[in-house]
């Protein structure tokens, strides 16, 4: 408790968000747009898209994001929106659009760059600048090769000054020559305010009790540090003796660290949160990341993908397939208690939450929320109020 708690204090407010912002449709819509337009979101690897024409495409939030390579092997980002129509431009998750970017309505044609190659049948448009109606670029970083956009100009600073506290310690991994493990993207559903999954995951105290696998592997050698400037951290490393599940000896079996590794990350996986909604995961044999997004109160989509390490071996790559497994049956385990942690704001008996010192990442997390949406500190306001009522208790902080 002593080693996992360091950073929480002797007295803290253990109370959670009031049960009206998990079900409120005002304060989701707020969120969408304060939280998931105008804050970074990962859409994929540069290694996604190695070769020109390549492209990733998202769907977040109503907004629609096209991640493509040029011929000058430069990766750039676009709305994926024909500017004719607004149709979308590539269909498909990913792909390749060989020598240009061909709207399915219409036909109109981009070059990989964006510009406007020409529209079907020009002679029944008026001339058109292939810059100006090229396809919409969006705000993108790439950090340590994995591409972030921005839809809407937002509160936070670049990605590289965000997550620079963990520069060292991340070097290790060699980041920007991970390439992609062949079909692990992966979606689901989950019947919950995007919230709950976010209260579910930034705590390990639940592990011991709901994680079969990851206790296991673990043991009590797991500690999560709370959210600072925007970022949290969390540790997990191996416990030594014989293990109960037989994915996880056998994956302690085989395991090979990299040698690149120092003995502190050799046997231990490691987690970086980065607000609102994205968490890295550093383990010896690969990389993930995972995230959500709101749809609907009651319906959020959860995405990630596994990245393997460009030097993998037979040896490394069952090391990977165990390690995916025991992510996946862990993924599972919390889908079901993110759903029921939504079915408790709806019932008359609930009347809030009683947060434990090895949940203080919760608290911290909720202070970073109160920040944008001070709001969440009160009663629900009146209907069509929130925002008016937000925007003045912004403005009474501010002076």
């Amino acid at each position: 408790m002593d080693a996992q708690n360091i950073q929480v204090p002797a007295q803290w407010d253990r109370h959670g968000l009031p049960a009206w912002s998990f079900f409120s449709e005002e304060m989701l819509e707020a969120e969408k747009e304060q939280l998931f337009r105008r804050h970074w979101q990962v859409v994929c690897h540069v290694n996604d898209v190695p070769e020109p024409g390549d492209f990733m495409a998202a769907d977040l939030v109503g907004e629609r994001a096209l991640v493509i390579r040029g011929k000058d092997m430069k990766v750039r980002a676009f709305h994926n929106l024909c500017r004719h129509r607004g149709s979308r431009v590539v269909a498909e998750q990913s792909g390749n659009c060989k020598s240009a970017i061909i709207c399915p309505f219409h036909g109109w044609a981009y070059n990989l760059d964006g510009t406007l190659r020409g529209a079907a049948q020009p002679q029944s448009l008026p001339d058109l600048d292939p810059v100006e109606m090229g396809l919409k670029p969006i705000e993108m970083e790439i950090w340590q090769g994995f591409v972030f956009v921005r839809f809407k100009e937002g509160p936070q600073p670049s990605v590289a000054e965000i997550m620079a506290r963990f520069d060292d310690e991340l070097a290790q991994y060699d980041l920007e020559n991970l390439v992609p493990a062949p079909g692990s993207f992966w979606a689901e559903e989950i019947k919950a305010n995007w919230k709950c999954v976010r209260d579910v995951d930034n705590e390990g105290y639940h592990v011991a009790m709901a994680h079969p696998g990851l206790h296991d592997l673990f043991g009590a050698n797991y500690h999560d540090e709370p959210f600072t400037d925007g970022t949290s951290r969390s540790l997990g490393q191996f416990r030594e003796g014989k293990h109960r599940l037989w994915s996880v000896e056998a994956y302690h079996k085989v395991l090979e660290a990299p040698a690149r590794l120092d003995e502190d990350h050799k046997a231990a996986w490691l987690y970086v949160g980065m607000f609102p909604n994205l968490v890295f995961g550093f383990y010896p044999d690969s990389v993930i990341f995972y995230h959500e997004f709101p749809v609907e109160n009651g319906k959020t989509i959860q995405r990630g993908t596994t990245y393997r390490h460009c030097d993998e071996d037979r040896r490394m790559r069952l090391a990977r397939y165990l390690s995916m497994r025991i992510d996946r049956i862990t993924s599972k385990e919390d889908e079901q208690l993110i759903e029921w942690t939504w079915e408790a704001a709806f019932s008359s008996g609930f009347d809030g939450v009683v947060l434990s010192d090895l949940e203080y990442g919760v608290k911290s997390y909720h202070d970073k929320l109160r920040e944008i949406f001070p709001v969440l500190d009160g009663d629900e306001p009146p209907e069509g109020m929130l925002l008016r009522e937000n925007e003045k208790l912004l403005s009474e902080a501010a002076r």
